[in-house]
């Protein structure tokens, strides 16, 4: 079995021919998040990525093989849901509550790109932006604090939770007895907490 622990940067310039030429590699987000893996590739030859703790992938990225052969990532389909809506302050605002739950987003130019979540759908419904389901490959904004995405399921999400704390105790000072018991300005009209679903997916804010 091959094993894959090398990426390519993006500033190292290869041959477009190469590229096309390498086998693919598809993978949902969760998978693309994971610095060990066991994996199949696409011609149906089975692989172990060993990748520096932290990489995420993103469709089109270049890896290299023990080997010295090439192998491209592909980002697969998942069930998402497309948010539109009909002025920019609408779609700030679901945004910002999708911020407010700890949700994995996908910013784009005029709409947001998330996991299928029917409970989500409804929120955002009721904040006035427009659902739709869709199946399309789903990547997500990364850590701002470091250099991948740790989410809640990721093993060293406690790391950068613990730096982004630092960031924002160094900016803001932390004499308030703040442990996000706030309310987060819930104006009773724009149902930003509606079915009271959390979706932090148990993280601790202290």
């Amino acid at each position: 079995m091959r094993t894959i622990d090398k990426r390519i940067t993006p500033n190292v310039k290869l041959a477009a021919t190469l590229v096309a030429r390498a086998p693919t590699l598809t993978l949902a987000f969760d998978a693309r998040c994971k610095s060990r893996l066991a994996a199949t590739l696409d011609s149906g030859e089975e692989v172990a990525l060993v990748l520096p703790r932290g990489t995420v992938l993103a469709d089109g990225d270049v890896l290299v093989a023990d080997d010295g052969g090439l192998v491209r990532v592909v980002a697969a389909a998942e069930d998402v849901l497309l948010v539109r809506a009909p002025d920019p302050l609408t779609l700030t605002r679901a945004a910002y509550h999708l911020g407010n739950r700890h949700t994995r987003v996908e910013i784009g130019a005029d709409c947001l790109k998330l996991e299928a979540d029917p409970v989500l759908a409804e929120m955002l419904q009721r904040l006035g932006a427009s659902v739709e389901k869709a199946s399309l490959p789903f990547q997500p904004e990364t850590g701002a604090y470091g250099g991948g995405h740790k989410h809640g399921h990721d093993e060293t999400f406690a790391e950068d939770y613990a730096l982004a704390q630092q960031v924002f105790d160094e900016h803001h000072g932390h004499d308030h007895g703040h442990d996000h018991g706030h309310a987060h300005d819930h104006d009773p009209s724009d149902h930003g907490d509606c079915c009271g679903h959390d979706h932090a997916h148990g993280h601790a804010h202290r």
